[in-house]
C-alpha cells in the first residue's frame, strides 16, 4: 500500500508538472505571437507616416517651328502605382497686364508656362513669375531670371520642387530650382517623367517639313505616353503665333 501510494503520488506530480509545461509553453507562444504582431504593426504604421509615396506624372513639351509656338502636356497624376487623376491642367496662359484691365485689347498674345512637380510649389512660382512679368512688362527673359535668382537664393522658395517651361511670341525657356534658365538652340524643351521621350521624338520629327509645330508635339507626346507609365493621352494644347523679325514685316509692307 506504501508503495502504491508512492507511485499514485508520483504520477499525480508528474500530471501537474506536464500540465505546467505545456501552460508556460502556450502562453510564451502566444507571447512571442503578440509581440511579432505589435512589431509588425509599428513597422507598418512607421512606414506609413514617415515615407509617403512619391507624386509623379507629367510630360510637358514645347515646339516652335515654321511660326508657331505649341505647348503640350498630358494630364495624368500618380501616387505610387495609382492613377490619381487623369485630366489635370498642366498649362496655363496668362496674359499682359493691359488685357487684363481692358477686353478691348487683342488676346490672342500673352505667354505660355507649362509646370512640373509638386502642384502647389508649381502654382507659387507661378505667381512669382506673374508678377515679375507685370515688374518687367514685355521682357520675359529678364522676368525668368529674377525668379530664378529669387528661387535660388531665398530659403522659403528653394525648397519648391517643380521645373517650369516658359514660351512667349519671342522665346522659349526652361526655368529650374537649381537657378538655370535655359533656352533651347533647336526650339524643343521638354520637362517631367517622360520629357526625354518626347524631346528624342520632336527633335526626330521637326525635320518633316509637312508637320506643324502641334502636329510634331502632339506625336511627340503621343510616343511619351506609349514609353511613360506617368504619362496619358489627355494633352492639353495652347498654340502662339511666333513674333516676325523686323525685317520679314518691312517685306509684307512693301509688298
Amino acid at each position: 500500500m506504501a508503495a502504491f501510494g508512492v507511485r499514485t503520488c508520483s504520477s499525480n506530480m508528474n500530471r501537474v508538472l506536464s500540465q505546467a509545461a505545456a501552460t508556460t509553453y502556450r502562453s510564451t507562444q502566444g507571447s512571442a505571437l503578440c509581440s511579432i504582431g505589435r512589431t509588425n504593426t509599428r513597422a507598418f504604421g512607421s512606414t506609413t507616416a514617415v515615407a509617403s509615396p512619391d507624386w509623379h506624372g507629367t510630360t510637358i513639351l514645347c515646339v516652335r517651328k515654321n511660326g508657331k509656338v505649341c505647348m503640350m502636356g498630358d494630364g495624368q497624376v500618380s501616387m505610387g502605382s495609382m492613377v490619381v487623376k487623369p485630366n489635370a491642367k498642366k498649362i496655363r496662359k496668362i496674359m499682359p497686364k493691359t488685357s487684363k484691365l481692358n477686353s478691348e485689347v487683342d488676346t490672342t498674345g500673352g505667354t505660355i508656362v507649362g509646370f512640373a512637380g509638386s502642384t502647389a510649389d508649381a502654382f507659387t512660382l507661378l505667381e512669382r513669375l506673374e508678377s515679375k512679368m507685370d515688374e518687367y512688362p514685355g521682357q520675359l527673359t529678364r522676368s525668368c531670371v529674377e525668379l530664378a535668382k529669387g528661387w535660388r537664393t531665398d530659403k522659403y522658395l528653394r525648397r519648391l520642387e517643380a521645373s517650369l517651361l516658359v514660351a512667349d511670341e519671342n522665346v522659349s525657356l526652361e526655368l529650374t530650382g537649381n537657378g538655370d534658365v535655359l533656352e533651347s538652340h533647336d526650339g524643343i524643351l521638354s520637362v517631367g517623367s517622360g520629357s526625354t521621350f518626347a524631346m528624342a521624338a520632336a527633335r526626330a520629327l521637326k525635320d518633316i517639313p509637312e508637320l506643324s509645330a502641334e502636329e510634331v508635339a502632339r506625336r511627340s507626346m503621343e510616343i511619351a505616353s506609349d514609353m511613360c507609365v506617368y504619362t496619358n493621352k489627355s494633352f492639353m494644347v495652347e498654340v502662339l503665333d511666333e513674333k516676325k523679325p523686323e525685317e520679314e514685316e518691312s517685306k509684307e509692307k512693301n509688298d
